[in-house]
């Protein structure tokens, strides 16, 4: 039997929503599944996948830029997979202690997408992130990773048994 396709992308400005992207797709891959991790500005097509994770970080509580695009160039074939969200960003232990909600412009896109589930994680701020502004918020002790693996497979896992329990579409 031929391995589902899934496609993981993900739009990040600094690395660390990229790091989530490559959790989910290596547990995808031991779950049984063909995973494909790529940043969201490099999908031009999506038709050669069974299904869809679309990831963003999260800057000012917007979705990044290319994430939003790739939704938007992509949403014909979106719309005839199974599509599931995930946001990172906030750096603190806010997305540890309950469910965060997504923000405006990620409910958008699921409710466009017709998307299955989204999860909020932790970001990562640390004193390698670039920018004055990462800078300035490292020093003042507003940083941090929190990204928790755990947290981001098990998710994962939830998406393979969906997928799973249903086979190809």
């Amino acid at each position: 039997m031929k391995k589902q396709r899934i496609l993981v992308a993900y739009g990040s400005k600094h690395g660390a929503t990229g790091g989530i992207a490559e959790e989910i797709g290596r547990t995808l891959e031991q779950d049984g599944f063909d995973a494909e991790v790529r940043p969201a500005s490099e999908v031009q097509d999506v038709t050669g996948f069974d299904a869809v994770v679309l990831g963003s970080s999260l800057y000012a509580g917007h979705w990044q830029r290319d994430a939003l695009r790739c939704a938007g160039r992509n949403a014909d074939a979106l719309a005839h997979r199974p599509v599931w969200l995930f946001s990172s960003g906030p750096v603190d232990s806010s997305a540890e202690r309950h469910d965060i909600p997504p923000v405006p412009g990620a409910a958008r896109t699921m409710e466009h997408l017709h998307a299955r589930g989204h999860a909020t994680f932790g970001g990562s701020l640390t004193s390698e992130t670039p920018g004055w502004i990462a800078r300035t918020m490292v020093k003042h002790g507003k940083g941090g990773d929190f990204r928790n693996p755990e947290r981001i497979r098990a998710w994962a896992h939830e998406i393979g048994n969906e997928l799973r329990s249903q086979g190809p579409e």
